[in-house]
């Protein structure tokens, strides 16, 4: 139970630390494509450069980012929830209501995981690529939304058997902080 515990939270980590390297990714590109903005503005159109499909790679970045972030987010109570109901409810029925939206969560983020699965396998299976000027098979970045979500679904399942197990709400915030 231990090793499984530990790998599990490993995996919740890199995921996190995937999505950190996503958004540092898009600080450097944008920031040498606004220096390369810069340098033709200052030396004429004798230098002006553009990073080809620059605009095109951050978004891939910021999928990745996006997707590769939530599983981490959710064990580390970092999502944004709303707890003025919840955290005025005695302990039974809050525990109740964390198992629900901890399976209505499972359940959403296992049917995301599924369709955006069949997705990327259209994707691969028809070719289909970006329409920049650098052309990418769509599968690549579609690869990190099916795997960022299917991390989700794990962590939402992960995270509602640890509250059957342990009989108390995992996640909600008791405001006694």
């Amino acid at each position: 139970m231990a090793l499984m515990r530990r790998i599990l939270d490993t995996t919740y980590k890199v995921a996190g630390g995937i999505a950190a390297l996503s958004i540092l990714g898009i600080c450097l590109l944008v920031s040498a494509q606004v220096m390369l903005n810069i340098l033709a503005r200052v030396g004429g159109p004798d230098l002006s450069f553009t990073i080809p499909s620059y605009a095109d790679f951050a978004g891939f970045f910021l999928a990745t980012a996006s997707f590769m972030a939530m599983a981490y987010t959710l064990r580390e109570g970092s999502h944004i929830r709303v707890n003025l109901l919840v955290q005025n409810l005695p302990e039974k029925p809050r525990w109740i209501l964390e198992l629900f939206a901890l399976s209505l969560g499972a359940a959403m983020a296992g049917y995301a995981t599924y369709f955006t699965g069949s997705l990327l396998g259209e994707s691969y299976h028809y070719g289909d690529m970006s329409t920049g000027i650098v052309a990418v098979p769509l599968w690549i970045p579609q690869l990190t939304m099916v795997g960022g979500l299917g991390l989700l679904t794990v962590a939402f399942l992960d995270t509602l058997i640890e509250a059957l197990r342990t009989r108390t709400c995992v996640l909600v915030d008791t405001g006694s902080e």
